[in-house]
């Protein structure tokens, strides 16, 4: 039988054909996220937010909003060359090319209105109600969280609007994202200065609330105005809250949590100690308390409560995904807060077209957790088609889509990883002992033990706030005689009384040590002052 062989000098052509718009606009393209941000929904912003432009440009403002997004997909090149991936795939075709101060005036010209419009529209949640993963019972999962370690340049103007930052380093941005943890996509987003605070920017994306949303949260918004506004929204919440908070004991139920109330707001208390045993044999564990508006203890169990408080981790990965995967840890381009404003919402946009595409393609294959999807290789695929000018109108999940679930990661598997601190002022500085490993280790098991309310302290009588202070003095007293050798911490006093916020344990037992009720042995512990035996006193008693 003859054997063929393939010459080694044997060439093969390969023809494509690209198809864009035509003429000036050809430019202004995503590659294959085009169709989820088409060209009519961007013509639409455009000319809702008034900034179409008045002639016939060679840099025309749909091409401007497309560069803008193009240019955080490629967040390492300057102008030119985010200008030059975007025209490589038109070769033949009569492209102008501009200067750096040509593309810098045509993001002066576009602003950031109609980006932030663009995301506004792309923006919410994403998953059918039967996509795994994003559901507790009848409700939608979402989270709040914020996250400051957005950079930007350290400019004059940035620092008139943002602040100088503590350590001396780049003026930082406060994002504040409502996320649907199951798909990691943005349903609301708001950004400024990092002085405001969280709870702060979180309330004004109370109104992407609704009745089918189950709210994770955090201590950082442990609140009883948050909590009351969050609750007006008819939401369901599942938040941490602070050890320090003595909520009342009002009803103890059978899974040992208990209900109460925080801020006029009907609560569930389910307090918790988390025990983790890592694969390599080395163990911790750390304590939870959670309150949730749940209150039916059958139909939602404590213990699945606190599994399902870790699904807000999610959102975590949500901003690694735009701090490090699209930005690779650079600072933003833009040296004034207009230039910040449109490219913070233009990198959100592009995240938000992503998460789309991720979510579209798993949900093609029915029963595809969207967690198994790489937002790695979305983006670099991405890129990729870009260059090429590749499925501007393409139809379906298209390449993206495909190469995502080619390359599907295994179910989650359990792991923990240290918390370390996001933006330290030295890389080398030792990191506290906490309990938590140095790197990511695999679980092997979790043991969830869930801990009985907190013995009811005695109430202190109604009376005016100078009576009950004198009742308050009365207490201690009698609590740290009962003992004269212990030292007594200012928590425990606090826990004691019962009634009082440890901040108004701490200046209570201040005044009364300056009046030499009590004595400070050092800083925070207190003792009683022993009576000195004086002669002659005891001799006029008798």
């Amino acid at each position: 039988m003859p054997v063929h062989c393939v010459s080694p000098s044997a060439l093969a052509a390969i023809t494509r054909t690209v198809t864009v718009a035509a003429g000036r606009f050809a430019p202004g393209h995503l590659g294959e996220l085009t169709p989820v941000m088409p060209f009519e929904l961007v013509d639409a912003v455009l000319s809702e937010t008034g900034t179409v432009q008045r002639r016939l440009r060679d840099l025309p403002s749909r091409v401007g909003v497309y560069f803008l997004v193009a240019m955080c997909l490629f967040p390492e090149v300057g102008y030119r060359l985010v200008w030059d991936n975007l025209t490589a795939g038109l070769s033949g075709m009569p492209v102008v090319c501009p200067s750096t101060k040509a593309l810098r005036d045509l993001r002066r010209r576009v602003g950031s209105a109609p980006v932030r419009a663009l995301f506004e529209v792309l923006a919410g949640p994403l998953a059918q109600p039967t996509t795994p993963g994003v559901r507790f019972g009848p409700y939608r999962t979402v989270s709040f969280d914020g996250c400051s370690s957005i950079k930007v340049p350290d400019s004059e103007r940035n620092r008139g609007w943002l602040g100088r930052c503590a350590h001396g380093g780049y003026p930082q941005v406060e994002l504040m994202t409502l996320v649907e943890t199951g798909t990691r996509a943005v349903i609301g987003a708001v950004f400024g200065p990092t002085r405001e605070g969280e709870t702060s920017y979180a309330t004004r994306l109370l109104h992407h609330l609704g009745p089918e949303m189950l709210v994770l949260w955090d201590r950082g918004f442990d609140g009883n105005d948050f909590l009351a506004a969050v609750h007006s929204t008819g939401a369901q919440v599942l938040g941490r809250i602070n050890q320090r908070r003595r909520p009342p004991v009002l009803k103890v139920l059978t899974d040992s949590s208990y209900l109460s109330v925080i801020g006029g707001v009907p609560v569930r208390i389910i307090e918790a100690r988390v025990s983790v045993l890592c694969t390599d044999g080395s163990a911790f564990e750390g304590s939870y308390r959670l309150a949730t508006t749940l209150m039916d203890a059958r139909r939602y169990p404590a213990d699945r409560l606190v599994h399902l408080y870790h699904e807000r981790w999610e959102h975590e990965s949500a901003y690694y995904a735009l701090r490090h995967t699209i930005l690779h840890a650079r600072i933003l381009r833009s040296h004034d807060p207009v230039g910040v404003e449109q490219e913070m919402w233009a990198l959100l946009t592009l995240y938000q077209l992503l998460r789309r595409t991720m979510v579209e393609a798993a949900e093609s294959r029915p029963g595809t957790d969207p967690d198994r999807c790489g937002f790695t290789i979305a983006l670099q695929t991405a890129r990729d088609l870009l260059v090429c000018a590749e499925g501007v109108f393409e139809q379906g999940i298209g390449e993206i889509g495909w190469r995502v679930l080619s390359t599907l990661s295994p179910a989650r598997r359990s792991r923990v990883s240290t918390r370390k601190v996001k933006s330290p002022i030295s890389r080398y500085a030792e990191r506290k002992l906490d309990g938590r490993p140095d790197n990511s280790k695999v679980v092997n098991s979790t043991t969830i033990t869930l801990l009985p309310p907190p013995l009811p302290q005695p109430a202190l009588p109604a009376t005016t706030d100078r009576e009950n202070t004198g009742n308050r003095m009365a207490r201690v007293l009698t609590i740290l005689q009962a003992e004269p050798e212990r030292l007594w911490r200012s928590r425990e006093i606090a826990v004691l009384l019962g009634d009082v916020t440890l901040v108004s344990t701490y200046r209570q037992l201040a005044r009364w040590t300056e009046r030499g009720k009590i004595k400070r042995v050092r800083t925070g512990r207190y003792a009683a002052i022993t009576q000195i035996p004086n002669p002659l006193r005891d001799q006029r008693k008798h």
